[in-house]
């Protein structure tokens, strides 16, 4: 079974925080993936969500065919107040799909969000930049905004949590029925493996001052961590 992006573990939470900000609002889960990819759905309802949509397909998609679909599934339900994606997938990591999305809409995007804050028909939102540097921005609403993991800490649901999701709607839909054309997009996936990681240990000798020298030109030379 897929399971929910960590990153988009984040954004729930977010979600689910904002809808205890405004009452009467509702926060739907929207996926495109094999059917087993329903747990990654149901998933994010047992953190929260009220009800999921499912774009099934059994295609590898890239960012481009996937903000397409999202984006129609999300006309076809109704009107988007904001959405909250995770900033990446830990697969691809392509970081693109949330741009897409808010082009489609023509809604502002942010990403690696790590503050937000909701008032008066704008979102306040501060991003992480590289070296740990911080940006904020002021966006109308409707918009787009990719959760980091400094945004918050993620709703871990409890086993009775878990137990009521199952009672939560999934609505299956697919890429015809949404008029997303199933043919790649410009970039085609071909196979997605795990990282294998190869090592090779050794074993330093010595007295005290000669193993540390070693590690220093270990680290030097070979790791190039040091200058």
């Amino acid at each position: 079974p897929f399971l929910l992006n960590p990153y988009d573990e984040h954004a729930v939470t977010e979600s689910v925080a904002l809808k205890n900000q405004v009452p009467g609002s509702e926060i739907i889960a929207v996926c495109l993936g094999r059917k087993d990819a329903e747990s990654a759905v149901r998933s994010a309802l047992a953190m929260g969500a009220d009800r999921g949509l499912l774009v099934e397909t059994e295609k590898m998609c890239d960012s481009m065919t996937t903000a397409r679909a999202l984006h129609a599934a999300i006309v076809r339900d109704g009107q988007a107040d904001i959405i909250l994606t995770g900033k990446e997938s830990i697969d691809s990591e392509g970081m693109q799909t949330q741009f897409r999305i808010g082009a489609l809409f023509g809604f502002p995007v942010v990403t690696n969000a790590v503050s937000l804050d909701i008032k008066n028909g704008k979102a306040t939102v501060t991003c992480e930049l590289a070296g740990g540097r911080t940006r904020t921005f002021d966006l109308t609403l409707p918009c787009v905004i990719g959760a980091g993991r400094g945004l918050n800490t993620p709703i871990y649901p409890t086993f009775p949590d878990v137990v009521k999701s199952r009672k939560k709607s999934i609505e299956t839909l697919t890429l015809p029925e949404l008029n997303v054309p199933a043919a790649p997009g410009s970039t085609k996936i071909v196979a997605m493996t795990p990282l294998v990681q190869k090592r090779n240990p050794q074993k330093i000798t010595g007295s005290p001052s000669a193993q540390a020298a070693e590690i220093i030109r270990i680290l030097r030379q070979e790791a190039k961590v040091l200058s």
